[in-house]
């Protein structure tokens, strides 16, 4: 007898092992009571993990509700997509380990071609201008202060003032301070959040009390600032806000942009040394090679856009400059007669190169680094479209999207990946008879020169650019961008996009993005994912990374 029921046992497990109806988990687990109240020992029975798991995942599936998705709610959108169930309301947030159902998910098959989703703007001014509300943050009630709280010279806050900036932004107010107390910085702030006037405003402001109690003819000048930014263009706008808000006091700015010849550079020093230089590496190396300028007496040294100029293609040169400059370690030493000078790191993101460059002339500890709340975030006050699309079809799309922008009188930024296609696509407008500019790195020095500025200053509506257009210039009359060619990095993206919606600027803003090949979707997905978690986007640095010592040992085995 007993022999009997260890054979129903084992037929009870095996048949256990290989159910997949409630209803018969149900019985079976009945017959196995009823056998261990007959029997005088309990009958246990091990369901294997596999098993339980699918059970599980059985109790998940049953208790979801597909017809009506916990995305959605009744009031504004934050995601619109081409199909209603996935949209996602301002009101939800995702739980922590909830994965986000995504629009994006299937879009590597073509069989989604002309599908489509929103990220959309919630709120009407950015970040870096609205007052803040957490506790412990320098920056509460910065939109209600002016200028004049940080005891700068009254002429610089009428200079402002004359300008219509009146109120600094959130970054404007951490950062300020700290540079006029002399302290090495790291400003990390989002695209179109004022970094420029940050750095410029307590350089102006030191550089003129200097002069007060000193007096120098033209040719013994020296320079006190340097600006370091990876392009002309650039160049040229940084020069002209400085020279405005350095005009009442006649300190001397000068700009010396690449692509140029070695007697361009040697003709901007003829007349003397400039109190503030800006320049691209490129003509600032050719300047100390050749000796037309130095810099044993510089007090500031700013580099703009550290993403871009760590980066492989300008970390070398880079490291070169510093090389011809005494850069402080300490406060004591930014202080005095005899200063060292004082470092100001400005960008969005900080590639790993940063401290093994920075390391090697400065202590890394003296960097008081700065970040603004909505760093790496996708900007919430700018309306962002993704549209699956063939290569084919997106001339047409981008025509569409021109005549829309014409109505409304807005300018657009095109974004192309290369140059070639930038030239492609300026053709083809022209044969539909849409009047632009292009502006691309291949083009001559003296081709490129005054194309950004004759586009703000509204000559033509369109500019077909590539991204040598989304680093740092100042684009306040642009309504809508374009990326006819989708951004190949996260960092591409962020930039491009900060080209709308800035400090300052009209309100408002759009991004239009083209997703045309496979390896687009990844990205787009990471994006989407970080709008619907409202998290910043992954994989970007802003904290600057501190070189790893090597042994002898590592070092021996590399070679």
């Amino acid at each position: 007898m007993q022999s009997v029921k260890v054979r129903r046992c084992v037929f009870l497990a095996a048949k256990l092992s290989q159910v997949t109806c409630w209803g018969q988990i149900a019985s079976i687990s009945a017959g196995l009571r009823r056998m261990t109240t007959a029997s005088s020992q309990p009958v246990v029975i091990r369901i294997p993990r596999p098993m339980q798991e699918r059970i599980e995942n059985i109790k998940q599936m049953q208790s979801k509700k597909f017809d009506k998705l916990p995305t959605v709610k009744p009031g504004r959108l934050l995601i619109k997509s081409k199909n209603p169930q996935l949209n996602q309301s301002v009101g939800y947030t995702l739980g922590k380990f909830e994965q986000p159902v995504l629009t994006s998910k299937g879009w590597k098959s073509n069989k989604t071609l002309g599908d489509y989703f929103s990220i959309n703007s919630i709120q009407s001014a950015p970040p870096s201008v609205l007052k803040q509300k957490d506790e412990g943050d320098d920056s509460v009630f910065a939109s209600q202060k002016t200028f004049s709280c940080f005891n700068i010279c009254p002429e610089l806050v009428e200079t402002l003032q004359s300008q219509n900036i009146i109120h600094p932004t959130t970054v404007q107010m951490q950062t300020i301070p700290k540079i006029l107390k002399g302290r090495n910085i790291l400003c990390a702030g989002e695209t179109g959040s004022g970094k420029t006037l940050a750095y410029l405003l307590p350089i102006i402001h030191r550089l003129q009390a200097d002069i007060q109690k000193e007096s120098f003819t033209d040719f013994e000048r020296n320079i006190r600032a340097v600006v370091i930014v990876p392009s002309r263009e650039l160049a040229e706008q940084v020069t002209s806000v400085a020279r405005t808000i350095s005009k009442p006091f006649g300190l001397v700015v000068k700009v010396a942009g690449g692509g140029k010849g070695v007697g361009n550079i040697k003709a901007t020093f003829t007349h003397g040394q400039p109190d503030v230089l800006v320049a691209t590496p490129g003509a600032l190396l050719k300047a100390l090679w050749k000796r037309f300028i130095n810099l044993n007496e510089l007090n500031f040294l700013v580099i703009d856009e550290a993403d871009t100029m760590f980066d492989d293609s300008f970390a070398g040169m880079l490291e070169n400059i510093l090389s011809h400059t005494e850069v402080a370690s300490r406060l004591s030493e930014t202080v005095g007669l005899v200063r060292k000078a004082q470092l100001v790191v400005v960008g969005a993101t900080f590639p790993g190169g940063v401290g093994e460059v920075l390391s090697k002339v400065t202590d890394l500890a003296s960097m008081v680094t700065i970040k603004s709340r909505m760093l790496h975030h996708l900007m919430p006050h700018v309306k962002q479209m993704f549209l699956r699309v063939k290569g084919a079809d997106k001339i047409l799309e981008l025509h569409q999207a021109l005549k829309k922008a014409e109505v409304e009188h807005k300018g657009v930024l095109v974004f192309c990946n290369s140059a070639s296609t930038v030239n492609w696509l300026g053709y083809s407008l022209e044969e539909m008879g849409v009047r632009h500019m292009r502006l691309q790195g291949e083009m001559p020095a003296t081709m490129r020169e005054g194309i950004f500025k004759d586009f703000q200053k509204g000559s033509v509506n369109v500019l077909i650019c590539t991204d040598i257009a989304s680093r740092g210039l100042d684009t306040q009359k642009v309504g809508l961008i374009v990326n006819y060619d989708f951004p190949e990095t996260h960092t591409d993206y962020i930039h491009r996009a900060g080209r709308v919606g800035r400090a300052g600027g009209s309100e408002g803003g759009e991004v239009l993005s083209f997703v045309t090949h496979r390896w687009d979707v990844e990205l787009v997905q990471k994006i989407e994912t970080a709008a619907r978690r409202r998290t910043s986007l992954p994989g970007m640095e802003s904290e600057i990374q501190k070189p790893s010592h090597k042994t002898d040992f590592q070092t021996n085995v590399e070679k």
